[in-house]
């Protein structure tokens, strides 16, 4: 009986252990602009001491934050998704200039609507953040926009 608490103390305390740290949390919304026009929101909570890297970063550097979104009749994507100003910052370790946000980073995406009637809008946002001390690897999350 020792032996079995022993083990599944073991395995617990393992499990526990090889958890992926996550420092990035993503909420989403949906401003209506007008009845043919829309603005999908996604907002990253970034926890401290760690940041979320821009669209646009030069080759040779981090993975740069990457949004798609599931084709679908019902709509049509207008332009490319937007950003907040961020931190433009000299990177010792990448050795170039870095666009980053740290704390919360807003990206916005201008939808034209071809329907009235309430849908679900699906995309993914592939992303890279790092601390002073490492970076973790890419990770993509699923979004979901719901527009009314």
């Amino acid at each position: 009986m020792k032996k079995v608490l022993l083990f599944l103390a073991i395995a617990i305390s393992t499990v526990s252990y090889a958890q992926v740290h996550d420092p990035v949390k993503w909420t989403t919304s949906v401003k209506k602009i007008s009845d043919k026009e829309s603005e999908l929101i996604a907002i990253a909570s970034i926890e401290k001491d760690w940041h979320l890297y821009s669209q646009e970063i030069p080759k040779g550097g981090p993975i740069p934050t990457l949004f798609s979104f599931t084709g679908d009749q019902r709509y049509l994507k207008k332009g490319n998704t937007k950003e907040d100003e961020g931190h433009v910052v000299d990177d010792e370790v990448f050795e170039m200039r870095i666009k980053y946000f740290d704390n919360k980073a807003v990206f916005t995406q201008k939808v034209r609507l071809k329907t009235t009637e309430k849908f679900t809008i699906n995309g993914t946002v592939e992303y890279m953040v790092c601390s002073g001390e490492n970076c973790l690897p890419p990770k993509e999350v699923e979004l979901t926009f719901n527009v009314n």
